[in-house]
């Protein structure tokens, strides 16, 4: 079975944030400090490019398992990638739907800017995750 690319790693947050695109550091500072509040945990690099908060480990009924952050996000060159768990939830798509000017996958918000987003629905959204991640995998 493949190992997953994507683990936690001991890289330096604050050196990847300064080497992103400097449109997004602000913002990404930002977003930390929201997630490190929500989530009770510090900011670390999963891979070279995600930031994420606290730790899970899945197991899929075909076998494959991993661990994975709780929340994260990736402020890529085009866009802020924020991943939660089930953005197609019933109670998570409706909230996305009052999120602001987004784009969404299964478990993927992208966004171009924090102003864009009411923050209030961000913190609801990044809740409702940690408590969905916990019900499912503990």
């Amino acid at each position: 079975m493949a190992e997953n690319k994507t683990k936690a790693t001991a890289g330096d947050v604050a050196a990847f944030i300064e080497k992103s695109d400097p449109k997004k550091v602000e913002d990404s500072y930002r977003l930390i400090e929201i997630m490190e509040r929500l989530s009770g945990e510090n900011a670390t690099m999963w891979g070279p490019s995600i930031i994420g908060f606290g730790k899970y480990h899945y197991k899929y009924a075909s076998g494959h398992e991993g661990a994975m952050c709780r929340i994260g996000f990736s402020p890529r060159k085009a866009q802020f990638s924020l991943y939660i768990l089930s953005c197609d939830s019933p109670e998570q798509s409706q909230l996305a739907d009052q999120l602001g000017k987004i784009k969404k996958a299964v478990a993927c918000i992208y966004f171009k800017k924090l102003e864009d987003l009411n923050l209030g629905i961000l913190e609801k959204m990044i809740l409702q995750s940690l408590k969905e991640t916990k019900e499912m995998w503990g």
